[in-house]
């Protein structure tokens, strides 16, 4: 026994010393997870530009232009004299202004400009946002017919908000906040970086002699005041500015003087999602709230953009010098730091205010504005002053563009790789990547160093390396073991490509800079500061109070609440908390008011409503419900026929006809549209012209095109219904092909299914041959690889523009979307129709008055409603949330450019509404499955699409029996 026991000891020895052997090497091989400092992996390395990349980048433009010097003065431009224009008029009297000049949306304005000698300038402008769809200004420009560098091709200049009105309570005792409303004035402006990654004014090289400058309109009407070319303004410090102010006339000033001013009582912001908002989870905010909603402070979630900003009015009694104090929270990004840019009466005084950081913290903080020597004091004059902060990006503005570069750079690297290996290498295979392209391994090894320095910029700036200087470290190491072993590329491609895809995705996380902001204290110099009151008792009665609270208050009842009654409506909404928190708002200071009609929103789980129905507990009317449902309702007697309701033929002309459709049944429509979604054609833009093809107008344009991206190793992303994720089941693809044959899915009163005719026989062969013949993917994720570039182009729902604009920045510029492939007809026309899908509301047949939830519905639907909460939501949650109404007046008044709006109207045009039937669900789960045998089992079309023809008529048939139909 001790003979075995001793090996037993041996045996254990020996795995411990060997897993402590690999766990050494592992440490070795990865650099040491540790190390500090990557210092010496970049030393001495040229990293200023990389083999492969973007020319026309402001980065490039300056320095090409490093050795010319600032501009020694500014040169005024006479706006009305134009060599050449379109569009633009001018204004006499217009907003206390003599004269102005009126650029509309589609406008350019041209000016011959003199300059004495070759220098570099800012331009600046004075503008005034004219009413529209409500977004921000866009203009590119343009310097001896070109423009100079990719940004200036989308200048933004933003409009002013501001509240409707003041906060009101609701009969619950909470806070509504006031709706936002657009309050214009004249506004200057540099022509900066739109995302925020340059922080300082564009900087543009003019010739010595004659210059000729182009302002040309992309977004919204604005008018101009003037314009000028400024000489770039040398830096001064706190202490320059405080020497050649005088100083000695401010001395004096109230003892202990102390203005504060709220946070959420801001007068003016950029950006209508910056209202204010209530903080539950500090005693220390002011006021504190746990059971009421008290909107206590600003900014949050949506202020986090570079460029946005919030403005507060203040006021002092005396000539004197004023110190500023910011109550801020940023508990968002741990290892972020949040910077704001100061600016008092509309100007930066020093560098010191341009951008103040807030580091992370759990706690409020008092933030003094201070520099290495102590507190700044700013001379102010008796009266009204304004102070603005705004979003920047500050020190990580520089860090942003090399990441961003480089993504860029990775992405093409990556493109390259492609055509040899294939998404799928073979990795048994060695494809000598280094032989065939050693250009890559060289462009590799420079990438591996901007990469280490990034993540040694990234720790140093934010005093720990984040989750985001993680990311840039692993794909360092990467891109460093790929240049020592060439042979591991095609082996760890897919995990290369994940790895950029991470890079992309800290890009957008950097970028977000989001902060609270409690309230502001302008102070003179003995005034001593209140301390914030946030220590263990305070946060310990918080919690208590807050948790009893939690049992007598119900947080799913919204806004005004009201007894049930027969003159009260009862309202569920499916959709989230935001959407109803700002549909109840606005019912209580808009709909009740204007009716007198009492409203309850709920919101409730989508599966709660029918046990609810049946129980006969349900609401009178329900909102964004799935377009599946009214008609399933209906069938079972449960919802109102509104098609015979007073007003109802009026109301429906703000829709297009074909978003009616799946509401129609036995004679009855049993719901209302409210969102409306269809598929466009996306491309890059880029890739289309390095490729050198054309956007597919027809389906025979894409397969003609098809072997060009496929020989390059990319492909066409073409919906399908192979997946298993069931939410991802897409077969609008071929409905559009046998929409535009002029097919349908069923007979006139959908009784049976027509797939089993030849036009529907037809349409889904062409449909499956782009997986079958064509090899496009069945399964794929469309934004990764859009992004990627691995797939240049694809069809998906509109509404996936916001996202690839506001998560792909490194792509501004290089995409677009266009209306989709149609079939050309005899005539020499293309039918580009495509389905429709949709949201609905409805009344249920059990409603105490459907007389009251008819006019709450008329209102809900029509344009006025529908865009103001679109605008709202989009302002709460950003871009990317941006609202599909179905209602067309208000559809073409939301935040689209002159662009994508002119695609969206004609493809909207070509929609086709698919019909709801009883046992309707049989029909997209058997052309699942027919199209599944297909790929799967190499099934005949024909045969294949018969079969289940048969078995979808027998459940249509058996259910039409059910419900006692013909």
């Amino acid at each position: 026994m001790s003979i075995i026991n001793k090996l037993r000891k041996y045996k254990a020895s020996v795995i411990t010393v060997a897993a402590l052997a690999a766990l050494a090497a592992a440490y070795t091989a990865l650099g040491g997870m540790g190390e500090k400092d990557f210092s010496a992996k970049y030393r001495g390395a040229d990293l200023s530009g990389a083999s492969v990349g973007r020319t026309n980048t402001y980065t490039r433009y300056r320095e090409r232009y490093a050795h010319i010097p600032p501009a020694a003065s500014d040169i005024s431009v006479d706006i009305f004299s134009w060599t050449n224009a379109r569009g633009v008029s001018p204004l006499d009297d217009f907003e206390g202004t003599r004269r102005v000049l009126r650029t509309e949306e589609e406008s350019f304005v041209e000016y011959a400009v003199q300059v004495e000698q070759a220098g570099l300038y800012n331009m600046y402008i004075e503008y005034y946002p004219l009413p529209s769809r409500g977004i921000n200004i866009e203009r590119s420009f343009k310097i001896n017919g070109e423009i100079p560098f990719l940004g200036a091709d989308r200048l933004m200049f933003q409009r002013v908000w501001g509240d409707a009105n003041d906060v009101r309570f609701d009969n619950q005792g909470n806070e509504i906040r006031p709706a936002q409303v657009e309050k214009p004035r004249w506004e200057g402006a540099y022509f900066r970086d739109s995302l925020g990654y340059s922080t300082q004014p564009y900087e543009f090289y003019l010739n010595a002699g004659n210059n000729l400058i182009r302002l040309e309109g992309i977004n919204e009407p604005a008018a101009i005041r003037s314009l000028s070319l400024k000489a770039p303004a040398p830096a001064q410090h706190y202490r320059q500015y405080a020497a050649g102010a005088d100083m000695r006339n401010f001395s004096g000033g109230q003892s202990g003087f102390i203005f504060t001013a709220q946070g959420e009582h801001a007068r003016y912001r950029s950006d209508p999602s910056l209202y204010a908002i209530y903080d539950r989870s500090s005693g220390a905010t002011e006021p504190p709230s746990v059971a009421k909603i008290k909107l206590n402070m600003i900014g949050g979630q949506s202020w986090r953009v570079a460029g946005q900003w919030i403005e507060w009015d203040f006021f002092v009694p005396e000539n004197a010098q004023y110190r500023f104090t910011i109550k801020g929270r940023q508990n968002y990004n741990r290892g972020f730091v949040s910077n704001r840019m100061v600016m008092i009466d509309g100007q930066i005084p020093c560098v010191e205010l341009a951008a103040v950081p807030f580091t992370y913290s759990n706690k409020w903080k008092l933030v003094t504005l201070r520099d290495d020597q102590g507190d700044l004091f700013f001379p102010l004059k008796q009266g009204g002053h304004t102070l603005r902060l705004q979003a920047t990006l500050g020190g990580m503005g520089d860090m942003l563009n090399v990441m961003e570069e480089s993504v860029f750079r990775l992405n093409g690297i990556y493109r390259k790789i492609l055509v040899l290996t294939g998404t799928e290498p073979d990795i048994y295979r060695d494809y000598r990547v280094d032989v065939v392209y050693p250009e890559i391994i060289t462009a590799m090894e420079l990438e591996s160093k901007i990469l280490y320095k990034l993540v040694d910029d990234l720790t140093a700036y934010s005093g720990e390396r984040s989750a985001q200087a993680a990311a840039t470290l692993t794909l360092a190491r990467q891109l460093e073991l790929f240049v020592r072993r060439p042979d591991k590329i095609p082996r760890t491609l897919v995990n290369f490509k994940f790895n950029i895809s991470a890079l992309g995705d800290s890009l957008l996380a950097l970028a977000q800079s989001q902060l609270d902001i409690d309230y502001i204290m302008v102070s003179s110099a003995d005034a001593k500061l209140p301390p914030i009151k946030e220590n263990f008792l305070v946060a310990a009665s918080h919690e208590i109070r807050s948790f009893l609270v939690s049992f007598f208050v119900d947080y799913n009842n919204l806004g005004d609440v009201y007894r049930k009654s027969a003159d009260v409506v009862e309202v569920w909404m499916l959709a989230g908390r935001d959407q109803s928190s700002i549909l109840k708002g606005m019912i209580d200071d808009t709909f009740t008011p204007q009716t007198g009609i009492k409203v309850n929103v709920k919101l409730v789980a989508p599966d709660a409503v029918m046990p609810a129905v049946v129980a006969g507990t349900g609401p009178d009317a329900a909102l964004t419900v799935p377009q599946v449902d009214p008609v399933n309702y209906a069938v079972r007697h449960a919802a109102l026929d509104v098609s015979k309701l007073p007003g109802y033929e009026e109301l429906t002309r703000e829709f297009d006809s074909s978003v009616i459709v799946p509401f129609r049944y036995a004679g009855g429509v049993y719901g209302l549209p409210e969102t409306q979604y269809f598929h466009v054609m996306f491309y890059r833009k880029d890739i289309f012209a390095e490729l050198g093809i054309d956007i597919p107008e027809t389906w025979d344009d894409l397969i003609s095109i098809l072997p060009i991206i496929q020989k390059n190793n990319m492909n066409v992303g073409v919906p399908s219904v192979a997946t298993t994720v069931q939410a991802n089941i897409d077969f609008s693809n071929f409905l559009a092909h046998l929409y535009q044959r002029k097919g349908s899915l069923y007979n006139e009163n959908g009784s049976r299914t027509l797939l089993d005719g030849e036009t529907a026989i037809e349409s889904f062969d062409v449909y499956t041959k782009f997986f079958t013949h064509y090899k496009t993917p069945a399964v794929y994720d469309f934004v990764n690889r859009f992004r990627t570039g691995e797939m240049p182009l694809g069809f998906a729902d509109y509404t996936n523009f916001n996202t690839l604009e506001v998560f792909a920045p490194e792509l501004r510029g290089l995409w677009g979307f266009a209306r989709m492939p149609g079939l050309r007809k005899a005539d020499g026309s293309i039918d580009r129709s495509v389905p429709t899908g949709t949201l609905a509301s409805m009344i249920f047949s059990n409603a105490k008055n459907p007389g009251l939830a008819w006019e709450f519905l008329k209102w809900w639907v029509s344009a006025e409603t529908q865009l103001r909460f679109g605008r709202e939501l989009e302002s709460v949650m950003g871009a990317a949330a941006r609202y599909p109404t179905a209602n067309f007046d208000a559809f073409t008044r939301l935040s689209w450019g002159s662009e994508q709006m002119a695609v969206l109207r004609e493809q909207r045009s070509w929609t086709v509404g698919t019909p709801e039937v009883p046992g309707g669900y049989y029909v997209s789960r058997h052309i699942t499955n027919a199209v599944r045998r297909i790929l799967n089992e190499g099934e005949d079309t024909r045969e294949t699409l018969l079969d289940y023809s048969i078995t979808i008529n027998d459940e249509l048939l058996k259910k039409r029996k059910e419900f006692g139909l013909e």
